[in-house]
């Protein structure tokens, strides 16, 4: 299945010269969304995973069926401030300002593997903000799965170390 087929491209949005890759077109198939989850899972299946974490929003709706598929847990990532309990946070540049993620302090416990799962990698900040936070925790990264991979912003360079797969490439 080609799935550049179900993603559409939304030209000068949220700014002109940008295009955009709207993945909701894909969510809204079943049949696409299954396999896209289901091509993914084939991607990391050799990979020994606990976890899955997922940073807001678009990394719940990779991550959490990914998680399903696998059988391991999910562990959401999300804006300062909207997790309940105790939280640790970390920082990253926006193209205007900065933003910070953070994550229950007890989702990730020292030694368990933790596989990334978000919809695009663009230029990795915010899944670079990701591998901190687990680092924090202990937990180990063995790598991290994309829908989209946008390789002419160069994500992959702030992902040394890990693996990182993709099932779309612009």
């Amino acid at each position: 299945m080609d799935f550049k087929d179900y993603i559409r491209v939304i030209p000068d949005w949220p700014q002109p010269g940008i295009r955009f890759k709207d993945i909701t077109t894909l969510l809204q198939d079943g049949n696409a969304y299954r396999a896209a989850i289901n091509e993914l899972k084939k991607l990391v299946s050799d990979l020994k995973i606990d976890l899955i974490a997922g940073p807001e929003a678009r990394g719940f709706v990779i991550g959490a069926p990914l998680a399903i598929e696998l059988g391991v847990g999910f562990v959401p990532i999300r804006k300062s401030g909207k997790l309940p309990g105790d939280t640790i946070e970390a920082s990253y540049d926006l193209e205007y300002g900065k933003d910070k993620l953070a994550m229950h302090k007890d989702a990730i416990q020292p030694g368990q593997r933790v596989l990334i799962a978000d919809d695009l990698l663009a230029t990795g900040g915010t899944i670079a903000t990701t591998m901190n936070l687990i680092s924090q925790l202990g937990g180990e990264i063995v790598g991290a799965a994309f829908l989209i991979e946008l390789s002419y912003l160069n994500g992959r360079e702030k992902l040394k170390g890990i693996e990182v797969k993709s099932l779309v490439t612009y």
